[in-house]
């Protein structure tokens, strides 16, 4: 169960992000109160995880999933631009979040 609040707690937090840019800087209500929302669903959810996956790991896979998220969704709705190094490092980001996942001893 913890890997399926993890997994709310990174759709929060993507949520959260993608309509903060949507908000204007909080001068458009809808996107605002999506944000907030989706803020606080990733952040309840992420309290959830941390009582049983390590704080390092589930911090990694958190940040480093949603990162390469909102940078894929920042494209593909926001037209902004990736370049090469852009790109290699979100596949950085996707290679460490997988080694933590299929090697790592550290997680539960």
């Amino acid at each position: 169960m913890p890997w399926l609040y993890l997994f709310f707690a990174i759709t929060g937090e993507i949520v959260g992000t993608t309509a903060l840019k949507a908000s204007d800087g909080f001068t458009r209500l809808a996107p605002s109160l999506v944000a907030i929302l989706g803020y606080g669903v990733g952040f309840y959810f992420l309290a959830i995880v941390l009582r049983t996956i390590p704080l390092g790991i589930t911090y990694a896979i958190w940040s480093g999933v949603g990162v390469a998220a909102v940078t894929l969704i920042g494209w593909g709705l926001y037209g902004q631009r990736l370049d090469w190094a852009a790109l290699v490092g979100i596949g950085l980001i996707v290679a460490g979040v997988l080694v933590l996942n299929l090697w790592s001893g550290a997680v539960q």
